[in-house]
């Protein structure tokens, strides 16, 4: 007998406009917005590396959690690839969540201590139903999960905020914005209209696109703001793609920007008895992508520090 599973056709759904959410388009930081005091001898160093880079053609590579987005950074990133200072964005699937809120209605974040109790938490209709159909079209057409996104709200008159997106803006200057979703994670895979397959097809597109711009990194600069084991893992398997194909990535600059702290020499061995060898940044993007040349580092501190300071540091 096949195993029992759960009827998501029965799942109810309410309007978007009804959730009180805790993110605005008024929290954003502005690129005119002074950054707020940093003080990171190595960041400098990371400006730098990225200054290089784009000098000589090479590609800089943001793979970016939730927070830089609910951070209200969106503008600064979206600046930078204006600029053709960042030339690939990418993302987990909170991402796009996120980012397609504030374009669609120039809010996101619902309060999750709240709505989890009533079995409410991740049920608005709008942002299930066209991420999800959006998607379905976009792997119909041959698009990735990122562009399928960008797509309709290019062309949906419904995102009135669509300047503020990353998606968008990815989309409208051809700069790749891809999204690397695990099935399970996100409150889209709760809604009725979810189609497993498209999901998983959608963004295996985008891991073939992330993975061109990964082949093309020697001499440029990986940087993962805040995503503790997506982006590490999905950035380790693209860079032993990349090399398995005969591309030539090992002179590259890595920076792994995060909350959390490591000690003073985070560059040396560690033994699987100390606890930061599990800890995937630390192994997958500062140390072992650039076992063969570069060099690695560690920013520790908050997004709303650290993304500003940087942007600054790149735009003076």
């Amino acid at each position: 007998m096949p195993y029992e599973r759960i009827d998501l056709s029965k799942v109810k759904t309410y309007r978007l406009g009804e959730r009180r959410n805790l993110v605005t388009l008024a929290d954003m930081v502005r690129p005119c917005d002074p950054p707020p005091p940093f003080d990171n001898a190595e960041l400098d160093q990371v400006a730098e590396a990225i200054a290089e880079a784009r000098r000589n053609g090479r590609p800089v590579i943001w793979f970016i959690g939730a927070h830089v987005v609910k951070c209200g950074l969106s503008l600064l990133v979206i600046d930078l690839m204006q600029r053709g200072l960042v030339t690939h964005v990418a993302g987990n699937g909170a991402v796009s969540i996120h980012d397609f809120e504030l374009a669609l209605i120039g809010e996101t974040s619902e309060d999750v201590a709240d709505s989890i109790e009533d079995g409410s938490f991740g049920m608005a209709d709008e942002t299930g139903r066209l991420i999800n159909e959006a998607v379905q079209g976009g792997v119909r057409d041959g698009l990735g999960y990122g562009e399928a996104l960008g797509r309709l709200s290019a062309a949906d008159p419904r995102f009135k905020h669509r300047d503020a997106s990353i998606l968008h803006q990815g989309y409208r200057l051809r700069v790749p914005v891809t999204i690397h979703v695990t099935i399970g994670t996100d409150i889209v895979h709760q809604h009725p209209a979810v189609d497993f397959g498209a999901l998983g097809a959608a963004s295996g597109i985008d891991f073939t696109i992330f993975c061109a711009s990964v082949a093309k990194l020697d001499g440029g600069v990986f940087c993962n703001f805040g995503s503790a084991v997506t982006g590490p893992e999905v950035f380790l398997k693209a860079l032993a793609i990349a090399r398995n194909l005969g591309h030539t990535v090992s002179r590259i600059t890595t920076a792994n920007f995060d909350l959390f702290p490591l000690r003073s020499d985070y560059r040396a061995e560690v033994g699987k008895d100390d606890p930061e060898y599990y800890y995937r940044p630390r192994k997958n993007v500062v140390n072992r992508p650039t076992s063969l040349g570069g060099r690695g580092y560690h920013i520790t501190g908050d997004h709303r520090a650290t993304i500003p300071n940087l942007y600054q540091m790149l735009t003076a």
